[in-house]
C-alpha cells in the first residue's frame, strides 16, 4: 500500500494501470506505439514496423442497437446509404414498437393487423428477382468482409462492380457466390488491398479456378483496368509470418525497388517476388531461414522462390 495525505493507492490498481499502458506498446522493441491501418487491416509498430496482426477486427460504428431504448436513443441516426445493400438502405420499415403516435399501446386487434402489415412489408421488398439476387449476393459479401477483414471502401467497390455485372447480364447461368467473390478480388486489386486470390478462395470455400474464371470475365466484359500490385506491400506480411528481422525487411524492400527500376519485376507474381527478395536478404544478413519457411509464409512454392532468387541474383549482381 502507498499512503498519501488524502488517499491510498493499492498495488493491484497500479499494476492494472501499468498493464494497460503496456498493451499499446510494441512487444518486440517495447518503445513504439501500435498503429492500425484500417485499409489493410494490419496492426503494426510505429517505430520498428513489426506487424502484430495482418487482419484486425473491424472497429467501425455499430449501427444496430438491440436495447429497449432503441427508439429513444439519438446516438444512432440509422444505417447510411450503401451500394452493398439490396435496397441501398433507402427502404421504409414498419417499426417493431406496438405503440401509436401518442405512445399508447395498441389494442389486441390492431396489434394483429400491424404484425400482418410488417410481414407483407418485408415480403414486398424482395418480390423482384433482381432484389432476391442482390440480397443473396450481398449477404455473401458481408460474410466475406468479416472473414477477410477489409474496409468499407473495398466492399462498396465490390458491390458497384457486381451491380454493373448484373446490368450486363453476366450473372445469368453462373454462380452468384463465385461472381461476388471475383468482384471482391477485383475491388481489392483496384484499391491496393493485399488480399490474394488464394485468400478469397479459402474464405469463400470456392475453387480458385472458378473465381479466376469469373474475374477474367469481369475484366473483359466491364473493361476494367487493374493496377499492378506492388510487391513491397507483401513484404511486411511475409516477414511477420516468418519471424524475420526489421533489417531483412528493409533490405528486401531495397532489392525490390532496384528490381523495379531495371524493369525485371514486370509480369511476375508479387507475392513470389517479395518472398524471393526476403530470401535474398536472409542469405545476405545470415538469417537461418530455409526456402520452405519463406514459401509457406508467402503461400507460394519453393520452385517459385528458387526461380525468382536466381533471376534477382543475376540481374542485380548480388
Amino acid at each position: 500500500m502507498y499512503k498519501y495525505e488524502n488517499f491510498t493507492i493499492r498495488r493491484d490498481v497500479i499494476k492494472m494501470v501499468k498493464d494497460d499502458n503496456q498493451k499499446d506498446r510494441c512487444p518486440r522493441c517495447g518503445k513504439g506505439s501500435v498503429v492500425t491501418d484500417h485499409n489493410t487491416g494490419e496492426n503494426f509498430c510505429g517505430k520498428c514496423g513489426f506487424v502484430l496482426t495482418d487482419q484486425s477486427l473491424e472497429s467501425g460504428p455499430e449501427w444496430r442497437s438491440f436495447s429497449k431504448e432503441e427508439h429513444d436513443s439519438r446516438s444512432r441516426t440509422g444505417v447510411p446509404t450503401s451500394l452493398a445493400m439490396h435496397d441501398m438502405g433507402l427502404a421504409t420499415i414498419i417499426g417493431p414498437a406496438n405503440k401509436d403516435a401518442t405512445g399508447k399501446p395498441l389494442s389486441a386487434s390492431m396489434k394483429s393487423t400491424i404484425e400482418r402489415l410488417r410481414t407483407w412489408d418485408s415480403r414486398s421488398q424482395v418480390h423482384e428477382p433482381v432484389d432476391r439476387n442482390f440480397r443473396q449476393a450481398f449477404s455473401e459479401l458481408d460474410r466475406l468482409k468479416d472473414k477477410l477483414v477489409v474496409g468499407d471502401a473495398v466492399i462498396e467497390k465490390a458491390a458497384y462492380i457486381y451491380r454493373k455485372a448484373l446490368e450486363k447480364g453476366l450473372v445469368r447461368g453462373r454462380s452468384i457466390s463465385a461472381l461476388i467473390a471475383s468482384a471482391l478480388y477485383a475491388a481489392c486489386r483496384d484499391t491496393g488491398t493485399p488480399r490474394t486470390l488464394k485468400d478469397i478462395a479459402y474464405s469463400s470455400n470456392i475453387k480458385r479456378k472458378d473465381i479466376a474464371r469469373c474475374y477474367r470475365l469481369l475484366l473483359r466484359e466491364l473493361n476494367l483496368k487493374m493496377p499492378v500490385v506492388d510487391p513491397v506491400k507483401c513484404v511486411a506480411r511475409i516477414a511477420s509470418k516468418s519471424g524475420l528481422s526489421e533489417k531483412t525487411k528493409r533490405d528486401a524492400t531495397k532489392i525490390l525497388k532496384r528490381a523495379e527500376d531495371i524493369k525485371i519485376s514486370a509480369g511476375k507474381d508479387p507475392m513470389g517476388l517479395a518472398a524471393a527478395a526476403l530470401y535474398v536478404a536472409c542469405v545476405t544478413n545470415g538469417e537461418n531461414k530455409t526456402q520452405r519457411d519463406v514459401a509457406e509464409a508467402a503461400g507460394v512454392t519453393e520452385v517459385t522462390i528458387r526461380n525468382r532468387y536466381k533471376g534477382l541474383k543475376i540481374a542485380l549482381d548480388l
